[in-house]
């Protein structure tokens, strides 16, 4: 067995989880994920200002308080922290370690940044993108540990790889050994997200309050590729099969789980529950990886501003229409390249406070010129202080023009992707792409359960039964639903449609929805379109990593059998 635990599921989490995770009990390897979309944005703008930066520091930060005490306890650590840098992470690492006067040896992993390539690769070379990375597979890490590295950082390699990486190595995996890599990407997708899979954020959190916050997550995994999930004794929150699944259905799309080692198979995991705060996760099957590799790309997309109208009272939907058809007479000269209104309706009749009788009305503009979404933007919102309804104010003035992001995908040839471990000798072995591949392909519909008999319902809220977890690829939005009991699961199965969704959810009507049955984990899966724009950091919506969309799904009420309830 080795014992893996997560102290980092994104760049700001919990400082203190490195130390935490090294002294709350026995582990073997310590990771850290801290890259997502919207990471590399930032650490992209952070190297256009300094070429020496571009990975997290606060890596380096945690590990200055923590890496002596990871040696003495022999606990490797494996992170993406390196981001756009790996070379220049991995160089202050070792100044660190010459600091503390350590005996820790430093490597790291490239070949996925592929800025000055996009003409070669096709990454559309019109627009030059902040940044354009490949996701890389595991066996840089494996090779990096196989040499004897104590800590090895990356750039952007999938998130479950940091967990792949060092099951390779211990276990002696090779590229063809399907199972084990798929279920050890089961078991590295299920600590990604650090505290979610111990209760955080977790659909039914109100079963598992309890005192400080959620402890991180750490899987045993064995030689077959099975693991348990489990975390410290002592630390906060739960590990049940119900928090698992709700990791599990983070942001995946159909049962074929693509990575650049293996495609898992979501459609074979087994959960159990094997004791007080032990998940035991078996079953999973693996087939080929795609020829391809995901690359992400992210570019600066233009300038954007926002302003909040605050109204109060009676006649709210005749102040919004006075307010958005004075501040659009004042921007009729040059209008924004695109305006986008919401109208919160926040108020209550006959309300006992002035806050809970006002509604929020909510302008967002983008353009690629800044004065026109700042200077011009801010000062038409800010004149009609006295020129408009009755009870006018803001929320805050407007300020200057931000740049704002956009995220796309592509895919190119896994070969055309060099992928290079650089071993704690600073010699550079060569990863090959895997030698036999499958192209990705759906799965065909799993056989649904037996509906349940007619039979009395009660309108209740739709969370009363089922769990959700939301969240973000891109543009698209994907909502995981799970329920806990086989009953439940053939009313879920047959109740909750695509049609049924967009029903349920008005702004998700006219776009394209998928769903994807996963029925040994009595759930299904949707996949959303279009609903983000171009991806968290253009800010398309109100919630722009639909993070809270699955809450607002349990939330909307329909007809429930009452047996479930």
């Amino acid at each position: 067995m080795i014992r893996i635990g997560n102290a980092s599921g994104f760049y700001g989490d919990r400082f203190a989880a490195v130390r935490e995770m090294l002294t709350g009990g026995e582990l073997d390897v310590l990771t850290g994920d801290y890259l997502a979309e919207l990471t590399m944005l930032i650490l992209g703008r952070d190297q256009l200002a300094d070429p020496a930066r571009g990975y997290a520091r606060t890596f380096l930060r945690q590990l200055e308080d923590a890496l002596g005490l990871a040696a003495e306890r022999g606990v490797r650590v494996v992170s993406n922290a390196g981001g756009l840098n790996p070379a220049g992470l991995a160089a202050a690492l070792r100044q660190l370690v010459d600091r503390l006067g350590l005996d820790v040896s430093v490597a790291h992993v490239e070949g996925d940044d592929l800025r000055g390539r996009e003409a070669e690769l096709g990454l559309d070379p019109a627009a030059p993108p902040v940044t354009a990375n490949a996701y890389l597979g595991a066996f840089g890490i494996a090779e990096c540990l196989r040499a004897g590295a104590d800590v090895v950082v990356t750039g952007r390699v999938t998130d479950a790889s940091l967990v792949v990486g060092p099951a390779a190595a211990h276990f002696g995996w090779t590229p063809a050994d399907h199972d084990p890599l798929a279920g050890a990407v089961v078991a590295g997708h299920v600590l990604e997200c650090g505290a979610h899979a111990t209760g955080g954020n977790y659909a039914f959190f109100t079963e598992h309050r309890g005192a400080g916050l959620p402890g991180f997550p750490i899987a045993e995994l064995a030689a077959d590729g099975s693991s348990v999930i489990t975390k410290h004794d002592g630390t906060g929150g739960a590990v049940t099969t119900g928090t698992v699944t709700a990791q599990l259905l983070y942001e995946i799309a159909g049962p074929r789980y693509a990575g650049p080692d293996v495609t898992t198979r979501f459609d074979t995991v087994l959960l159990e529950q094997a004791g007080a705060d032990r998940v035991r996760i078996s079953g999973v099957r693996g087939e080929p990886p795609p020829p391809e590799l995901k690359v992400g790309c992210t570019r600066l997309a233009g300038h954007r501003n926002e302003v909040t109208f605050v109204l109060t009272g009676l006649d709210i939907d005749a102040k919004a229409a006075l307010v958005r058809e004075q501040l659009d007479t004042a921007l009729a000269s040059r209008p924004p390249a695109s305006t986008r209104w919401t109208l919160a309706r926040t108020d209550h009749a006959d309300a006992a406070t002035e806050e809970t009788a006002s509604a929020l009305l909510h302008c967002a503009v983008t353009d690629p010129d800044p004065d026109v979404v700042g200077r011009a933007f801010s000062g038409a919102a800010v004149e009609l202080g006295l020129s408009s309804y009755p009870g006018f104010h803001l929320t805050a003035p407007p300020g200057r023009a931000d740049p704002y992001g956009a995220f796309t995908d592509a895919f190119v040839r896994a070969w055309a992707v060099p992928h290079t471990a650089v071993l704690p000798s600073g010699e550079r072995v060569e990863i090959p792409a895997p030698g036999g591949t499958l192209p990705l392909a759906d799965v065909a519909e799993p056989p649904l359960p037996e509906p349940p008999p007619p039979g009395p319902t009660r309108r209740v809220p739709l969370g009363t039964v089922i769990g959700a977890r939301s969240g973000d690829k891109g543009g698209s939005a994907n909502l995981g639903v799970w329920v806990r009991s086989e009953r439940a699961w053939r009313w879920l199965a047959h109740a909750l449609t695509t049609d049924a969704v967009r029903a349920l959810l008005p702004e998700v009507a006219d776009l394209p929805v998928r769903r994807y049955a996963l029925p040994n984990l009595w759930a299904v899966n949707f996949v959303i379109e279009g609903l983000l724009g171009e991806g968290v950091a253009s800010r398309a919506r109100f919630d722009p990593q639909a993070k809270a969309l699955g809450e607002w799904l349990r939330a909307r009420e329909v007809d429930v059998p009452e047996v479930l309830l």
